[in-house]
Order: C-alpha cells, then sequence, then structure tokens
C-alpha cells in the first residue's frame, strides 16, 4: 500500500470516527428530550431547585451593586475633593523655651491658590464657642463658624430656605447668619420661620438669612459641623478673636485624582512658609471612598458565596432525582448495553439528562432574576444596575452543578452489570 492510500484510509477512518462521535451526542441529547417529555411533572419539579438558585444569584448580585451605587454616591456628596489643612501644634526649637503657636493664615491660603493648580474653592474655618442671646431673653451655648462664602461649594450645603451669604457680604462684613435645620426648628419652629430672625453674639446682633443641611450621609464623624451650628461670615467671626490667625482651611480640588498630589504639594508650601518644628496635617477623603469601595465589593462576593448554597441544595436535588431515575430505568439500561452501548454512551446520556436539567434552570432562573431589575427600569425612573457578570456567573455555576452533581448517577448507570439489569423487574 503506498503512502498516499495509507493517509486516505487515515482520513477516512477519523471522519468515520467524527461522524460516530456526533451520531452518539445527538442521540444522546434525542433520548435525554425523550426522558424529559416522558416525565415532565418531575423534570419542571428538579428545574425548579435550579431556577431559585440561579435567580438568587443574579438578584443578590443586582441588590449588592445598587447598595454599592448608593453607598459610593452618599459618600461622593460630601466632599471626596477636598483637602483638609490642620495646624496640629509645634513651633519652638530645642534650644527656645518659648512655646510658639504657628497657626495657619490667610495668607498661608493665598500661596496654595498661587502654586497648586486645580483648586477650585477654599475657605479657612474660625470656630468659636459662644453664648447667643435671642430677643426673649434666652441664651443658648451654640458652635460658631466663622467661613468664607465658597465653604457651601466645598461641603456640598444645601441650603432649601433663604441663601448662603455671598462674596459681597463677606466683604462688606454684613452680620448675616446661616442655621442648621435642627436649630431652625427647635429655636423657631420651621425653617421658613427663622428666616429674618435676629440673635446677638457678644452683644452684636446678626440676622439669619438660610437654613442649611449637609448633602450625602453626613462626613463619617469627622465633619466640624454639629446638630446645632451657625455659620457666619470669616471676616466677621474674626473681630471676636482679634487675630487673622486660624486653625483649619480648606481646599476643593477640580477631581478627586488630583487629591493626592495636591494634598502633599500644599502641606510641603505650607511647611515651608512656617517654622521647622510646626506639624500641620491633611485630611481627605479619597481613602475613605476607597476603603467603602473595597468593603462593599467584600460583602457583595459574600453574598454570592450565601447565595451559592441554594445552587447546591438545586443540585442535591438533581442528585436525588437522577439517582431514583436510574433505579427506574435499571431495565432500559440492561437493554441498552446488550445492544451495545458503551460505558461512556450510557454515563453521557445520564450526565447530559443531569446538565440539561440544571442548564435549562439556569436560563429560566436567569430570566427571572433579571425580570425585577428590568421592570424597576422600566416602569420607575431609577436605574438598577445590571451586571453581565451575575449572568455568566449563574449559568457557569448552573452548568457546574449539573456536572459535579449528575456524575454520581450517571457513573452508577454506567457501571450496571447488563446480565443483572435485565433480570430488574
Amino acid at each position: 500500500m503506498t503512502p498516499s492510500d495509507q493517509d486516505r484510509n487515515h482520513a477516512f477512518r477519523e471522519t468515520l470516527l467524527s461522524a460516530r462521535r456526533t451520531m452518539v451526542l445527538s442521540e444522546i441529547l434525542r433520548l435525554a428530550m425523550d426522558s424529559f417529555r416522558s416525565n415532565k411533572l418531575r423534570f419542571a419539579l428538579t428545574a425548579l431547585g435550579m431556577v431559585i438558585g440561579t435567580a438568587s444569584v443574579i438578584l443578590v448580585v443586582t441588590i449588592g451593586l445598587t447598595g454599592k451605587r448608593f453607598v459610593m454616591e452618599s459618600i461622593q456628596k460630601v466632599e471626596t475633593n477636598s483637602v483638609e489643612l490642620e495646624y496640629s501644634g509645634g513651633g519652638s526649637t530645642a534650644s527656645e523655651r518659648t512655646l510658639y503657636d504657628d497657626y495657619l493664615t490667610r495668607d498661608d491660603e493665598k500661596a496654595v491658590l498661587a502654586q497648586v493648580p486645580g483648586v477650585l474653592y477654599s475657605s479657612p474655618i474660625l470656630t468659636m464657642h459662644d453664648r447667643i442671646y435671642f430677643s426673649s431673653g434666652i441664651t443658648k451655648d451654640t458652635l460658631v463658624l466663622g467661613v468664607s462664602p465658597q465653604y457651601m461649594n466645598i461641603r456640598n450645603l444645601l441650603v432649601p430656605v433663604g441663601r448662603f451669604f455671598d462674596a459681597t457680604d463677606d466683604t462688606a462684613h454684613i452680620k448675616c447668619a446661616v442655621v442648621t435645620q435642627l436649630f431652625a426648628r427647635q429655636r423657631f419652629g420651621s425653617d421658613d420661620a427663622a428666616v429674618g430672625q435676629s440673635f446677638e453674639i457678644s452683644g452684636i446682633p446678626f440676622t439669619i438669612i438660610g437654613v442649611f443641611k449637609e448633602s450625602g450621609m453626613g462626613d463619617f464623624g469627622v465633619s466640624e459641623i454639629e446638630d446645632q451650628t451657625i455659620l457666619i461670615p470669616y471676616s466677621v467671626a474674626r473681630y471676636f478673636t482679634g487675630t487673622e490667625t486660624v486653625n483649619q482651611i480648606y481646599f476643593s480640588m477640580r477631581d478627586m485624582n488630583e487629591v493626592p498630589d495636591a494634598a502633599k504639594e500644599i502641606v510641603r508650601i505650607v511647611r515651608a512658609r512656617h517654622r521647622p518644628n510646626s506639624v500641620y496635617h491633611v485630611q481627605t477623603m479619597k481613602e475613605v471612598l476607597t476603603m467603602a469601595d473595597q468593603i462593599m465589593t467584600y460583602i457583595t462576593w459574600m453574598l454570592v458565596a450565601v447565595s451559592a448554597v441554594t445552587l447546591a441544595v438545586g443540585g442535591v436535588g438533581i442528585m436525588n432525582i437522577m439517582l431514583a431515575t436510574v433505579r427506574s430505568r435499571t431495565r432500559e439500561i440492561g437493554i441498552r448495553k446488550a445492544l451495545g452501548a458503551t460505558y461512556r454512551e450510557i454515563k453521557y446520556q445520564f450526565l447530559a439528562e443531569a446538565v440539561i436539567i440544571s442548564l435549562i434552570g439556569g436560563v429560566v432562573g436567569t430570566i427571572v432574576g433579571l425580570a425585577a431589575p428590568l421592570a424597576v427600569r422600566l416602569f420607575t425612573d431609577y436605574v438598577v444596575p445590571i451586571s453581565p457578570w451575575s449572568v455568566v456567573i449563574a449559568l457557569a455555576s448552573a452548568t457546574l452543578v449539573g456536572v459535579i452533581f449528575g456524575t454520581i448517577p450517571a457513573t452508577r448507570a454506567a457501571q450496571m452489570d447488563p446480565v443483572e439489569s435485565l433480570k430488574y423487574e
């Protein structure tokens, strides 16, 4: 036989083998579908476990992503672009016996604005705890903060009633104030009633021009704003302290990604302008935002792992049904083996049935799981996040469950002795 004849024979045998495998696969699938049609109720009840498990995975991922987006958006409403510069002490050298206070000044603020690109807003913070006198004769200890008009933008403050003081008020040293909602409601009954009211600080009358509140979820306990706080123009507040120095200055950057580099540059500029031993610290919300993102991601994956237990329960149900199926079809298995069915063909037939049950349940569960978030999108204005990966994970998990829990029944069917199987009644 020539080499060319040998090549043709080899190619022919490969073609026959490929055709036989194709026929075997198609036959296996046909037999599996015939089995399902003859036991529709059992098939539906078996697949129901996978429907619930797959839908649970998709819904849990959707809920996790929705919660993550809500938390991240709420945090971003605070001041993720801001940099808080604070004087922490020091000022004297080792050879000096006098302790110097080396507080921040407005000149430091101007130096940063001139040298750090990307700064949109800035504001000093002058903190006072003073007694507030009302026309009714009531006095109250209240936190008073002297800030610039840009403080509203830095803190993302909302003013539902009235207005925030502007640059004109600050320049003209207008004795005006904005108060928190809790202060307005406890002292005057409502937000609207508070606007236009007057009070005195150290004998100087102030008029309330607005009521404000913080946006988002607060500031994670690091906000200088308390439940009852009064904000007044910095140009007016410094008259009560008799000094231009401040303990804190806030800066707001153009973009959150600029915050880390800007924080380092701000500290460098300020330290160059003050005594060598003075200590200045910066604080940003970027670290909090990054940590919150990681925590929410971990929580989402933990919930997915918990919901995967439902898939495992569904897999156990598939295995139990398939074991019962193998037992009820023992005679059929014996007949097929007697007619020439191999170990591999018998095993693949029952494994295919388990995988098809699991996969069909996974597809139906995916549709059910996506129906809820899609309905919310369709009938409301809220866009629920849907992850394509949740669908991939759900379907892949369903297929894997079918393979894992279908292997034992399929192996038991393939290992049956044809003689004993034919005797089974």
